[in-house]
C-alpha cells in the first residue's frame, strides 16, 4: 500500500508539474493520471490502495473543507448574504428540471429516472472547486464583493440538496414509502444541524487552544482527528437526524477564524502543507474512478442531456445574481464555477443500479443512469476548471474586502 501512494505522489507531481507548464490547472493532470492508472485503463494502481480509495479521498475532502472555513469570514460573507442560500439550492433544482424534461426523448427511460439522473447530475464537486476557491480568496480576486465566497457557501450546500433528492427518487423508484415532502424538510434541518454542531465545536475548541495553547501543528492533529469523528457520527445518525458533517467542518473554521484571526491563519497554513500531499491522492483516486468504457455508452445522447443540465444550472445561477451587485464579469465567473462534476458522481453515480439490482428490476435504466454520470466527471470536471481558472484570473478583479467601491454596491443592492 505504502508503495502505491509513493508511486502515486511522485507521478502526481511530475504530472501536476507538467500541466502547469503548459499553462493548465494541474488538478487535470492529476485526473489524467488517475484515469491512466485507474482498473479501467492500464490498471497498473495497487490493490490495497484501490481498497482504501474511498477513505484516503474522504481525508482529503476534509483537509479541503477545513481550509475553506478558516478562509471564510463573517465579512465575506455579509457580501453575498441572501444570495448564498438562494445559490444552494436554485440552480440544484433548475438542474434537475431540466434533465427531467429533456432525459426521456433523448434516452428513452421514464420521466423518474431521468429525475434520478438529473439529482446525480445537479451536485457540484467540491474537490475541483473549493481548492480554485481558496486559491482565489488567498489572491484576493473577487474578495471586493466576495464572489469566491459565494460560491464556497453555496455549492457546499447544492451537494446536501442533490443527495437528498437522489434518495428519496431512487427510494420512489424501488417501491418505498417515501414521504417526499419530510426529505425536502431534511434539508434545512441537515444544514441548521450541521452549522450549529460545527459552530459549537469551534467555540469549545477556540477555548481550549486559548487555555493550554498547543503548537498550531497540534491543533491541526486536533481538528482532523475531531473530523473524522463527525463524519463517522454522520454515518451511524443520519437515519434518525439529518446533520451534514461537511457543512460542520467548514463551520469550525469560520468560528475560529471570527474569534483569533492570527490562530486560524497559524491553522490555515499547516493545512494549505497537508493540501499539498492530500490533493494529490485526492484527483488521481478521483480520476480513477472514471469507466471510461461505461461513459463511452452514454454517447453523444447522454453529452445532450449533461449540457442541457448545464444550461439549466447556468440559468438558475443567474436568477439568484438577479438585482446583486456583480457585474456581467463576476456572474459569468459564478456561472463557470458551479459547473464541474466529480466526487459525488463517482459516489453516487451507482446507487440507481443498486437498487434495481436489489429489486430485480431491469438494470438497463441503472447502466444509463452510470454510464452519464461517468461521462459528466469526463466532459465538466477538466472543462471547469479550466473555465474557473481562466475567469478567475480574467474576470474578477484583485481588491481589498474594504474597497470603496465594494461598500458603495452593497449599499445600492
Amino acid at each position: 500500500m505504502l508503495m502505491g501512494i509513493a508511486e502515486l505522489v511522485i507521478l502526481g507531481l511530475l504530472f501536476d508539474w507538467g500541466f502547469r507548464k503548459l499553462k493548465m490547472p494541474g488538478l487535470i493532470g492529476l485526473l489524467l493520471l488517475g484515469v491512466l492508472v485507474g482498473p479501467y485503463a492500464f490498471d497498473i494502481l495497487n490493490n490495497e490502495t484501490q481498497s482504501i480509495s474511498q477513505q484516503l479521498r474522504l481525508l482529503a475532502l476534509i483537509v479541503i473543507l477545513l481550509r475553506a472555513g478558516f478562509e471564510m469570514s463573517r465579512k465575506a460573507l455579509a457580501k453575498v448574504g441572501a444570495r448564498a442560500v438562494m445559490m444552494s439550492f436554485i440552480p440544484c433544482i433548475c438542474e434537475v428540471g431540466f434533465v427531467t424534461l429533456a432525459a426521456p426523448t433523448l434516452l428513452k427511460i421514464s420521466r423518474l429516472e431521468a429525475a434520478m439522473l438529473g439529482s446525480i447530475l445537479a451536485a457540484v464537486s467540491p474537490a475541483v472547486v473549493v481548492p480554485l476557491m481558496i486559491q482565489f480568496i488567498e489572491e484576493k480576486r473577487g474578495a471586493d464583493k466576495g464572489a469566491p465566497t459565494l460560491v464556497l457557501a453555496g455549492a457546499s450546500c447544492d451537494d446536501a440538496v442533490a443527495i437528498v433528492l437522489c434518495t428519496s427518487f431512487v427510494g420512489m423508484y424501488a417501491g418505498q414509502s417515501v414521504n417526499f415532502g419530510l426529505s425536502i424538510a431534511k434539508i434545512p434541518i441537515s444544514i441548521i444541524l450541521g452549522i450549529g454542531a460545527g459552530l459549537g465545536i469551534g467555540i469549545i475548541l477556540h477555548r481550549f487552544f486559548k487555555k493550554f495553547n498547543p503548537r498550531a501543528t497540534k491543533r491541526v492533529l486536533i481538528i482532523l482527528g475531531l473530523a473524522v469523528l463527525l463524519l463517522n457520527l454522520q454515518g451511524k445518525i443520519e437515519h434518525i437526524v439529518p446533520f451534514s458533517a461537511l457543512l460542520a467542518l467548514m463551520a469550525i473554521g469560520f468560528i475560529i477564524l471570527e474569534k483569533q484571526e492570527h490562530m486560524a491563519h497559524e491553522i490555515s497554513s499547516k493545512l494549505g502543507k497537508v493540501w499539498i500531499f492530500a490533493q494529490l491522492l485526492l484527483f488521481t483516486l478521483v480520476g480513477a474512478q472514471v469507466n471510461v468504457p461505461v461513459a463511452a455508452k452514454a454517447g453523444l445522447a447522454g453529452a445532450g442531456v449533461i449540457g442541457i443540465g448545464l444550461v439549466g444550472r447556468i440559468i438558475g445561477v443567474q436568477i439568484c445574481l438577479l438585482k446583486s451587485h456583480f457585474n456581467r464579469k463576476e456572474r459569468l465567473f459564478v456561472s463557470f464555477a458551479y459547473l464541474p462534476k466529480a466526487t459525488v458522481q463517482a459516489a453516487i453515480g451507482g446507487v440507481p443500479l443498486a437498487a434495481m439490482i436489489a429489486a430485480g428490476m431491469n438494470i438497463a435504466p441503472g447502466e444509463i443512469i452510470l454510464a452519464i454520470a461517468v461521462l459528466s466527471i469526463i466532459l465538466t470536471a477538466p472543462l471547469g476548471a479550466l473555465l474557473i481558472s481562466w475567469s478567475g484570473k480574467r474576470l474578477l478583479t484583485v481588491a481589498s474586502d474594504d474597497s470603496p467601491a465594494a461598500e458603495a454596491a452593497l449599499e445600492s443592492e
